[in-house]
């Protein structure tokens, strides 16, 4: 195969650490993946990050560096029999005091429990170094045994002056670009449609060469007008993936349940993990639907419980009847505007003011005689559970957080509030 047929983010792969770009947390002077290298001593590990960012590359070098086998395994594609046979392979490699060889499963918030399962002893029993590589939070979907023996890095999505390094390093050192010659005119377009992925970026380069003849210019235009021609070749290995995500949870946002229907088909005809979806759908419900339908929540928590369970292809069916729902429902973000206020104004409060005594806790003789809980009143005590006492610090006394939507529902929490607190909130 020739230099030019291979895809330009694999001819830039870097061979050191010196050559990869971006995550100085990690790779820089002091970082830790240094220290695997000087020493040796590499615990399982977890890489946590968005597409494009360098998880896959992070891992190879580890291991060319150390010399240590590589057992390679993608979760979309794998079963538990693929992964005992990785681990039988690895056995058969062990050799003396030899370090174990690493298994890096790409993807591994798609990995089942039972797969998942299936790889905890030979983790446990050092058998393999396991590296992981995922999208999704793994909190979230990585057993606990198995995740209480990997330490857990963040990779940051790349920022423009790392995406120019990038461009840069492309121009100069890549035979085939250096031949064509390759002249950058803007590149707020190409950063842009990059959205902090690397091998996007490289792949909107490809495709600009592709689609040209003799020098590659990269501008605005260049860039938009041959991305909307190829993109079909621009979404092959699924690189719109947060379009169509963002699309849907738009959609259902806006109020449009054919809408949001279609881009849900989108992404599971393009093969995305339903519980990604079911997930975004119980973030939506609290942020988009909240207090105007408290019932949104719990419907996009069952939906989430339930995909957990089944599974495609029956999954699509509770995350149809979920997006439905929740893009039909009244909206009402004020319970999202209310913490991200009360936030804003704690994270800038230099004040560190105290809460009022008579609402603070009692439970010792000093702090009852230092007056703590004095004079407090026992809403249940009073007609209708409420009697009208501060809670707020000192200086902070009638500050409003929570404004009410305008929906029925919050129309009468409004109210309520009117009655209770005589126009104090």
């Amino acid at each position: 195969m020739s230099q030019q047929n291979i895809p330009l983010a694999e001819r830039l792969r870097p061979q050191t650490l010196d050559d990869y770009i971006g995550q100085k947390h990690l790779v820089g002077e002091n970082g830790v993946f240094r220290k695997f290298i000087e020493t040796g001593n590499v615990p399982s590990f977890i890489l946590w990050g968005p597409p494009g960012v360098g998880k896959t590359t992070l891992a190879k070098l580890i291991s060319s560096v150390l010399g240590r086998k590589f057992f390679t395994l993608s979760a979309i594609n794998a079963g538990v029999k693929d992964v005992r046979e990785v681990i039988e392979q690895a056995k058969k490699s062990q050799f003396f005091n030899a370090p174990s060889p690493f298994l890096f499963i790409d993807e591994i918030h798609r990995f089942s429990k039972s797969q998942q399962d299936s790889l905890l002893g030979a983790v446990e029993q050092g058998i393999v170094t396991l590296i992981g590589a995922t999208t999704e939070n793994p909190s979230f979907e990585v057993i606990s045994p198995l995740l209480s023996r990997c330490q857990v890095y963040v990779l940051k999505a790349m920022d423009d002056q790392d995406l120019q390094t990038l461009l840069e390093r492309a121009i100069t050192s890549d035979s085939f670009l250096k031949e064509r010659g390759v002249e950058v005119v803007e590149t707020e377009a190409l950063f842009g449609f990059s959205g902090g992925d690397a091998r996007k970026l490289l792949n909107i380069i490809d495709i600009l060469a592709n689609a040209t003849t003799g020098k590659i210019v990269i501008s605005d235009k260049n860039v938009t007008e041959c991305l909307q021609q190829n993109i079909a070749l621009y979404d092959k290995n699924g690189e719109q993936h947060y379009d169509v995500i963002s699309a849907f949870i738009k959609s259902v946002r806006g109020s449009d349940p054919n809408a949001a229907i279609y881009y849900l088909a989108r992404m599971l005809a393009g093969g995305e993990d339903p519980k990604f979806i079911a997930r975004r759908l119980v973030i939506l419900a609290a942020e988009d639907i909240g207090l105007a339908n408290p019932n949104g929540l719990l419907l996009a928590n069952a939906c989430f419980d339930t995909v957990h369970k089944i599974g495609m292809p029956e999954a699509r069916i509770p995350l149809a009847e979920a997006t439905i729902y929740l893009a039909t429902s009244p909206k009402s973000n004020s319970a999202y505007m209310a913490i991200d206020t009360a936030m804003g104004l704690v994270n800038k409060d230099t004040a560190n003011r105290p809460v009022p005594l008579h609402i603070r806790n009692a439970p010792t003789k000093l702090m009852k005689n230092l007056g703590y809980g004095d004079n407090y009143k026992y809403a249940h005590n009073y007609e209708g559970n409420f009697v009208d006492q501060e809670f707020m610090p000192k200086g902070l006394e009638g500050y409003r957080f929570y404004e009410p939507g305008n929906n029925n529902k919050e129309k009468e929490i409004a109210q309520r509030i009117q009655n209770l607190w005589k126009g104090k909130y």
